[in-house]
């Protein structure tokens, strides 16, 4: 289809299906025509154009107008010519895709509707679009260009793009605002990763690379996402695994961020080894070798066992074999122990940039290379990756190890984990490194055993609470909000505890601040942001007071939590609100005063009763005073006048409580009572 913008190609195509040259003229080819006759127009004059493109322009245009055609073409030929036309010139227009992109589509091709195309719409683009890329990617490898690059002027600079990078920003544009079918862009990446050199697929991938955000848009992602999987897997089935490792990895890295976590098709859910990756290794002693070449045979023949883990639980035979060949092989890493020295001078993996993803197995290199401190973390990581394996959950109960067998991995995994310790440079950090991405790996592994379920949560549904309706207080897990932030922050700083600063009470002055610039009107503090709607803040500041200010302490029942501030810290006219007068400090001291002296009499009352005093004195030896006070009682038990006078005074303490003290005074020191008497004494007068 791209040949027939040359005169020597139209002759050829007219020759072969016409059997010759000659002009035909119809009105309604005509009337079909004509809005791209402006088209045509534009382009024979561009000098963008070559000077053929120009001239078959200039011969269709004068034909076109004369309403005479070239018979061997028919009338979708010319209108995808001139279609393609339009399209080659739009790209070449400055400024953003969003300005000509869509008025260039409805151009070509018409629509339905004004912003969107129809299914077969989208496959008339599609077909323009294809067609003109490789028209674009032909004059490129003509012109001996790189394809990303050609078109761009030299004078433009760095910021100017080639033709194929803009076609493609103008239809991926479409693409992101639903004017065509989302898969279009995907279909032209493919298009161009066939059709160029792997020096020009890194340039067209990097232009992927830049564009990923926009690529994996849901709207995008849902329609393309199989054909960029099959784009990228044909890329690496071209690409070398041993010369374009670097290429291969940006791959693998935009494909695990291109789809998501939960993406079932790059997990191998059946847990499928590669066995076609053969370690191939001398199985004859050469001449002149001096090393064991049993131990190097020993050596190389772990990575069969290595490179398909099932067959070891196949049979006993085959699981002895290799533990015996390991073991071999842990013991001589264990007599031959690398210094740090040694390690330093051989471990060539920060220094080296490029590398190799086999060693060499030859023979004459099994010396050197047990030196090599990243040649023996190779081993022993692979030894861990396959202790991992066996034990990971998940498999029929044919494939799960024996009982001894699991005993024998635990031995020989303690042992890797003790080499590996030990191997220079860093050893422990090593393995702590391992450890910890082998416990993700097992993660990984319950997680395709649960069937891969999906790592995004969409978003709960906020239900509207009707009016009036009870709000369910929220849990904490700790029991209060408190609790738990201070549960959360020792998780995430451990020495928070031991931390100096944390012992320091601040002083009752220094607490209150805070609540006495709320209380300043000229602070313009909204109330509802009043630190005494703070219940914790007031909690607080309630027991520093009761432990240094009790006098503020006790205003708090008349005045609220802002009678606790220090007045030292209010202002004058706050000071005389909250501060009491002398009178009334007195008076409310001598109430209080009563109030407890009255609360004793009372407890005193319900403690002893009378009778029991009674005994407890006859079964007692009495002192004089007490034998003399009951002299005066008389036989019958009735009160002498000096009792009833007592009794009289008792009654006057019971009116006047604040005299309560004062009469026990007198009572006692005149020798009448004594310890529990006295309280014998006073229960007549309850």
């Amino acid at each position: 289809m791209g040949s027939c913008f040359y005169p020597y190609n139209l002759a050829k195509h007219v020759t072969a299906k016409r059997g010759g040259t000659g002009f035909y003229s119809s009105r309604q080819h005509q009337l079909l025509l004509l809005p791209r006759v402006a088209a045509v127009r534009k382009a024979r004059l561009s000098p963008h154009n070559s000077p053929r493109r120009r001239d078959l322009c200039r011969a269709l245009f004068d034909r076109a107008e004369s309403g005479l055609f070239v018979i061997g073409f028919s009338v979708s030929t010319l209108v995808e010519v001139f279609n393609m036309e339009v399209f080659r010139t739009a790209i070449l227009q400055p400024g953003p895709p969003e300005r000509f992109a869509l008025q260039t589509v409805q151009q070509v091709i018409q629509p339905q509707k004004q912003t969107k195309l129809v299914q077969d719409e989208n496959q008339l683009l599609e077909n323009i679009l294809r067609t003109l890329l490789q028209e674009l990617v032909s004059s490129a490898v003509q012109s001996g260009e790189q394809i990303m690059q050609y078109g761009q002027s030299i004078d433009a600079g760095e910021t100017a793009q080639g033709h194929i990078p803009r076609l493609l920003d103008v239809v991926l544009y479409l693409c992101e605002k639903e004017h065509v079918e989302g898969g279009m862009i995907f279909q032209l990446l493919e298009d161009l990763t066939e059709m160029s050199t792997m020096r020009n697929c890194k340039d067209v991938f990097g232009y992927i690379e830049s564009k990923q955000d926009i690529l994996g848009k849901p709207e995008l992602f849902a329609r393309g996402k199989l054909v960029m999987l099959r784009t990228c897997n044909q890329l690496l089935r071209r690409l070398s695994k041993a010369n374009d490792v670097v290429f291969c990895g940006r791959i693998l890295m935009f494909l695990a961020h291109f789809f998501p976590l939960s993406e079932r098709s790059a997990v191998n859910i059946k847990g499928v080894f590669n066995t076609s990756n053969e370690t191939k290794y001398e199985k004859d002693p050469p001449d002149g070798i001096s090393i064991d070449f049993n131990f190097y045979k020993t050596f190389w023949s772990l990575q069969e066992s290595f490179c398909n883990p099932p067959s070891l639980t196949l049979g006993p035979t085959k699981w002895k074999k290799f533990t015996s060949g390991l073991m071999v092989v842990l013991n001589t890493f264990e007599a031959q122990p690398l210094s740090d020295e040694e390690g330093d001078a051989n471990n060539l993996e920060e220094e080296a940039t490029n590398f190799s993803i086999k060693y060499l197995t030859s023979s004459k290199l099994m010396g050197l290379e047990l030196k090599d401190p990243s040649f023996r973390r190779h081993i022993l990581v692979q030894c861990l990756i396959l202790f991992d394996y066996l034990k990971a959950p998940g498999k029929s109960e044919k494939d799960l190890p024996s009982e001894s067998m699991k005993e024998e991995i635990k031995s020989c995994e303690e042992h890797v984990k003790k080499l590996l310790e030990m191997t220079p440079p860093k050893g422990k950090e090593f393995l702590n490194k391992i450890e910890h991405i082998l416990e993700r790996e097992r993660n990984w592994v319950w997680w395709k055993c649960d069937g891969c379920p999906p790592f995004e949560k969409q978003p709960m549904d906020k239900k509207v609470i009707q009016e009036g309706a009870k709000k369910r207080r929220p849990r904490w897990r700790m029991g209060n909000k408190e609790l738990s932030q201070l549960w959360k922050w020792a998780d995430q700083n451990p020495n928070a505890l031991t931390d100096p600063q944390r012992v320091r009470t601040p002083s009752i002055t220094e607490y209150w601040k805070p609540l006495v610039e709320d209380m300043d009107p000229a602070a313009g503090i909204e109330p509802e942001y009043h630190h005494k709607n703070s219940r914790v803040y007031c909690w607080k500041g309630l027991r520093f007071s009761a432990r240094q200010d009790l006098e503020g302490f006790s205003r708090f029942t008349e005045h609220g939590i802002e009678g606790v501030v220090p007045l030292e810290l209010l202002t004058p006219e706050e000071r005389s609100k909250y501060q009491a007068k002398p009178n009334d400090r007195s008076k409310r001291a001598k109430k209080e005063e009563s109030k407890g002296a009255a609360h004793r009499l009372e407890e005193n009352q319900n403690a002893t009763p009378a009778s029991e005093l009674d005994g407890e004195a006859s079964g007692t030896p009495m002192d004089a005073d007490t034998i003399a006070a009951a002299g005066n009682m008389s036989q019958g038990g009735s009160p002498i006048p000096d009792e009833h006078q007592k009794q009289s005074s008792d009654a006057d303490v019971g009116q006047e409580g604040g005299q309560l003290e004062a009469d026990a005074e007198v009572e006692v020191g005149a020798g009448m009572l004594d310890g529990e008497d006295a309280e014998a004494d006073l229960d007549p007068a309850g």
